[in-house]
């Protein structure tokens, strides 16, 4: 995978910083990371699960299944 490209900016008349341009493919992938925070941060007082419990519940529902 090629590196990323370092994002330009454009800037206003005293110098500033006031849009950035990145190519399409590193946007979306901003997008993506944001949506994932998103739904770490509403999920962040849900109920915890063990690796043991997942395990035992996929392996019920896989035998349940047949």
């Amino acid at each position: 995978m090629p590196a990323p490209a370092k994002p330009q900016y454009i800037i206003d008349e005293q110098g500033n910083r006031v849009f950035v341009v990145l190519p399409v493919d590193q946007y979306q992938e901003l997008l993506e990371d944001l949506e994932d925070l998103a739904t770490v941060a509403e999920r962040r007082d849900e109920d915890t699960v063990s690796r043991g419990e997942v395990i035992k519940s996929l392996k019920a529902t896989q035998y349940n299944s047949k």
